[in-house]
């Protein structure tokens, strides 16, 4: 009889403590909650929508070429290979292209001059973050310092001067072109970039950004250095 009791009583405590015990984990780590304001989750689904509009635009893309290529394939295949070379030489930026866009200028600040300070570059972090924006709202195409940029391009500090494509950016002034798709691009990239805290980022390093308005033609010079290629080899005419 007592044998029971003392089971019963046993496992009762061992539920009552289980309870405590979660109970306890509970308070020490509460559910963390989602304190942004609902402008900040707004924003951040306009930026989902804009990427999920951005890849379905390269999935029609892709899907187009495709199409194109298969029949032209049909009809004539040197014609179709010498357009899928072309539209790829133009995607790597081996092309001058030309297309709506506007221009940047990056001179020295006024005040830098009236203190009689020497600027002598812009540093590479400034400018690689002013390229992150101009592709954020599409960028296609970019020259800086008449210097092509291209998805390998670096931009960095080599014994204190900052160098794109390993070729030195001359002192301020000089300018920075933008090709977009449309007009309309280049439209929204300028509101962008006049919106934009970048300019502030200018201006602590005694440097003026002045966005040109847009243009409905615009040229960016061709990539004009050698391209290294660690994957790709010509194929032998017998394969």
């Amino acid at each position: 009889m007592k044998h029971g009791i003392y089971v019963r009583f046993t496992f009762i405590l061992l539920i009552v403590g289980f309870m405590i015990a979660v109970q306890y984990n509970t308070v020490q780590k509460p559910e963390s909650r989602d304190t942004r304001d609902i402008w900040e989750i707004r924003q951040e689904l306009s930026a989902e929508r804009q990427l999920h509009s951005d890849l379905l635009s390269k999935i029609r893309a892709v899907n187009e070429t495709i199409t194109t290529y298969e029949n032209l394939q049909s009809d004539s295949p040197a014609q179709a290979l010498n357009e899928t070379l072309l539209t790829l030489r133009k995607k790597a930026g081996l092309t001058i292209v030309t297309s709506p866009g506007l221009e940047l200028t990056i001179e020295p600040s006024l005040e830098a001059i009236a203190l009689g300070k020497n600027i002598t570059s812009i540093s590479p972090d400034l400018l690689a973050r002013l390229l992150n924006e101009i592709n954020r709202f599409n960028g296609n195409d970019v020259s800086i310092d008449r210097k092509r940029i291209i998805n390998s391009s670096p931009i960095r500090d080599i014994n204190g001067l900052t160098t794109v494509n390993s070729l030195n950016i001359q002192t301020p002034p000089f300018k920075i072109r933008i090709g977009t798709d449309t007009k309309e691009d280049a439209e929204l990239l300028y509101s962008h970039l006049q919106s934009s805290m970048i300019a502030d980022d200018f201006y602590i390093d005694n440097l003026n950004l002045i966005i040109g308005n847009p243009q409905g033609q615009i040229s960016i010079p061709a990539y004009d250095q050698p391209i290294k290629n660690n994957y790709l080899k010509n194929a032998s005419k017998g394969d």
